[in-house]
């Protein structure tokens, strides 16, 4: 009877059914308790109670189902601790109950489930450690306990699941150093860590002989060297028959170091991201042999090199991130070479580069001028992910978003980003940048930047935000900028730009901040104003012609410009609606799942503390 509308609460009457072996009421509208006459149901096989909206424990009967090899309780409002009888159910192969509010240690008495092969506990508000007895489920193949309180170190006893394929700890309060008997998992495939407490360095035996796909490390306190050093180890980790690595994730540790290029010798891997860590040197030159790389993300390092120009070469390269590092020298391009076909988010600010602006760099970038959705690139994705089975990752990446540094928990493959403050560019600004006609976010601020503001701009009608402050920039301010309907934020600041602030279209609808530091500049919204000399409004008879045909055009032309203002804002609040920051608080992470786990159906709990919320699956 599952899938339908049923009220009310699961009638005790049930227990009389004793030679049933299924029951499944899942998704629908059931509330109240789980009625321990349930337990008398001693044939029972298959338990499903999923996606309702049942409240109370579960009852400790439930430990008298001996034949039972499926029970699900996902996704209710389920709360207490799990009884201890739940490891009398020594059938019991598939255990699904996350998403609920269950409290308390995990019963270490579950270690006598030794057909077990999956266990889904995550998303809830378990304690204390993870039963040393786990060892002991020789048939497990997943286990996810992911988002709850679990605290202590990894028991070394999880070495013995030579069946496990998947292993999800992350988002809990899990300290100590990596056990290497992790190593002796040969089936293992993906292992999330992140956003925990664990330190030290990576064990020297490494995953050798593991078939690793995914490893997320990011958010916890490694240090020393990248956790993969040995050549002993890392090529058979990396490169073996069975390995397939799709993803490495070392984000947000204190590695240190020189990045080692013999790990990169594998084409399958799609992301890799060791931002906000210590790693110095250059960049191995070996990342060309990965030919599917799509996300690239160095930031927050000491790397010290020249631009990668050969990174061009890479076919798939949507993000490059090289944010706040040492990275020097000039940008100079070959006219012939094709490079960087699909790049969309190009990030090198914060760095030590100088010389002009990169007018042959900017003029190779197709993924910014065609988009996502040109013939070459189409993507029918809403955000880039990498699917591997029935595991799906979502990249994530911090971008400064109007004038703020956001995470991007998901990134919409629409997005398309170009930033090159905080640098010592020097020169004019060059034409060519108006043919990134998908651009949605431009930075060029803090460099040496002259001349005058070019009036290409006018073709980057997808703009959102554009940040030119704090350069020499000179002459007016170009009336084109007016036509960049989705223009939401503007910062011109700190520059040398004169004459009357244009009052047409989207330029009347910034504030000062976006003008201030120019000193001759004036007029609205300054609080100087305008020059007798200067330009004023057109008059009425430029928008209300004598000729009907002229009237209704112009007519069209105001009611774009106010549909444009509209969308502008729209879109604003879709991105803000999108875009999950980091200070994102845990509750409401959990709430956004649960909603998307459940048809939309809000859930009532307690707030939780404040944690970073980061993407990644």
């Amino acid at each position: 009877m599952h899938g339908n509308e049923l009220l009310g609460g699961i009638p005790p009457q049930v227990s009389v059914l004793i030679n049933l072996t299924y029951l499944k009421l899942s998704i629908n509208r059931l509330s109240g308790k789980i009625p321990q006459e349930i337990g008398k149901l001693m044939k029972l096989e298959v338990l499903h109670l999923f996606s309702n909206e049942l409240c109370g424990s579960i009852p400790d009967e439930i430990g008298q189902l001996h034949l039972l090899n499926e029970l699900a309780l996902y996704s209710n409002q389920l709360h207490g601790s799990l009884p201890s009888s739940l490891g009398n159910l020594s059938n019991l192969a598939r255990l699904y109950i996350y998403n609920n509010s269950f409290s308390g240690f995990i019963p270490p008495e579950m270690g006598n489930l030794t057909n077990l092969k999956e266990i889904y506990m995550h998303i809830n508000f378990l304690t204390g450690p993870i039963p040393p007895t786990f060892g002991k489920l020789m048939k497990l193949t997943q286990l996810h306990i992911f988002d709850n309180e679990i605290t202590g170190s990894i028991p070394p006893q999880l070495g013995n699941l030579k069946l496990l394929r998947r292993l999800s700890l992350f988002d809990n309060n899990l300290t100590g150093s990596i056990t290497s008997i992790l190593g002796n998992l040969t089936d293992l495939v993906v292992l999330f860590l992140r956003n925990n407490q664990f330190s030290g360095q990576w064990p020297k035996e490494g995953f050798s002989n593991t078939s690793l796909s995914v490893i997320a490390l990011t958010s916890n306190k490694f240090e020393g060297p990248l956790p993969l050093p040995s050549r002993s180890t890392l090529p058979e980790c990396l490169t073996n028959g069975n390995a397939r690595l799709l993803v490495l994730n070392l984000r947000m540790n204190g590695l240190s170091g020189t990045i080692p290029g013999r790990f990169l010798l594998q084409s399958s891997l799609r992301t890799l991201d060791l931002s906000q860590n210590q790693f110095e040197g250059t960049l191995p030159r070996t990342l060309v042999n990965c030919k599917n790389l799509e996300v690239l993300d160095f930031s927050n390092n000491k790397i010290e090199d020249n631009f990668p120009t050969w990174l061009g070469a890479l076919p798939e390269l949507k993000v490059l991130i090289l944010r706040s590092n040492k990275f020097k020298g000039r940008l100079d391009f070959p006219r012939a070479a094709h490079l960087f076909p699909k790049l969309c988010i190009l990030d090198l600010s914060d760095n030590n580069f100088a010389g002009l602006l990169p007018a042959n760099l900017i003029a190779k970038l197709q993924g910014m001028m065609n988009g996502q959705n040109g013939p070459e690139l189409q993507d029918k994705s809403l955000y880039m992910r990498h699917t591997s089975g029935i595991m799906t990752y979502y990249d994530s990446v911090d971008v400064i978003i109007k004038g703020k540094e956001i995470r991007l928990s998901h990134i919409l493959t629409i997005l398309t980003t170009f930033d090159l403050s905080l640098n010592s560019f020097e020169g004019k600004i060059p034409n060519v940048i108006g043919h990134l006609h998908f651009l949605i976010g431009l930075n060029l601020s803090h460099n040496h930047l002259v001349g005058s503001i070019p009036p290409t701009l006018r073709n980057l009608t997808n703009l959102e935000w554009l940040d030119l402050s704090s350069n020499k920039l000179s002459g007016s301010i170009p009336r084109e900028l007016g036509d960049l309907t989705f223009l939401e934020y503007l910062n011109l600041s700190e520059n040398q730009l004169t004459g009357c602030i244009p009052q047409d279209k989207q330029l009347s609808t910034f504030t000062s901040d976006s003008f201030n530091g120019n000193l001759g500049l004036y007029g609205t919204p300054l609080q100087n104003a305008c020059h007798d000399d200067a330009q004023s409004p057109p008059p009425p008879s430029s928008f209300f012609q004598e000729d009907s045909t002229k009237e209704y055009a112009s007519w069209c032309d105001i009611k774009a410009v106010g549909i444009g203002y509209a969308c502008g804002i729209v879109i604003g609040i879709s991105i803000a609606y999108i875009i999950w920051e980091t200070g994102r608080p845990k509750w409401l992470a959990r709430k956004v799942r649960r909603m998307e786990a459940r048809g939309a159906k809000w859930m009532k709990k307690p707030k939780r503390k404040a944690i970073k919320f980061h993407g990644g699956q």
